[in-house]
């Protein structure tokens, strides 16, 4: 399987220094992870964007119409443009979407929740990522079962912290739910960043 990952840090922070060829390699186990998921193809693409408060409060007022800063968004590719299956087959790479991150955001969040900032910008990923491929949480069921998938992505690269556990494990799933803050899964028909 091929992945290509457009990666573009409009801002970024000393305490987290992921280079390109890690955020690609977490991405290819993520993807081989869910291949279950994923609509058969030879490839697979998508972008993430690491980015200020400013820009993602801008986004976030243009595609929600909350006009707030918010730690991560979604721009989900297959929920509007889904190709049929012989199209597929012939894409060198079908485009999941995009990813954007505030790392102010989750700078604030990792310090409130007692993690590294790059755990946060590594869960905040993950969860970006299960809603390019169509997970959502409209329930504390999904929810939950959301937030146990992107512990076995993280788990799956290395990286899961203690703080984390605690907030997957039982009446915590609440804390977690605070933690995510306004995430949204956004229809690519209104354009990406």
């Amino acid at each position: 399987m091929e992945v290509e990952v457009n990666i573009q840090e409009c801002q970024s922070s000393p305490e987290c220094l992921i280079d390109d060829r890690t955020w690609v390699n977490w991405f290819l186990v993520w993807l081989e992870t869910m291949q279950g998921d994923l609509p058969a193809a030879w490839g697979y693409e998508l972008s993430l964007r690491l980015t200020s408060d400013a820009e993602i409060m801008l986004l976030n007022g243009e595609y929600r119409d909350r006009p707030q800063p918010t730690d991560v968004l979604a721009f989900a590719c297959l929920e509007v443009d889904f190709p049929p299956f012989s199209d597929i087959q012939q894409l060198d790479l079908l485009y999941l979407g995009d990813i954007v991150i505030s790392v102010e955001t989750a700078e604030r969040q990792a310090r409130e929740d007692g993690h590294s900032l790059c755990e946060e910008v590594a869960w905040l990923a993950t969860h970006g990522f299960l809603h390019l491929l169509g997970w959502d949480h409209p329930d504390s069921d999904r929810l939950q079962q959301m937030l146990k998938q992107q512990e076995i992505l993280l788990q799956k690269v290395g990286i899961i912290s203690q703080s984390w556990r605690k907030m997957l494990e039982g009446e915590e799933a609440i804390h977690a739910a605070h933690t995510l803050r306004e995430c949204a899964s956004i229809n690519r028909d209104k354009g990406p960043p």
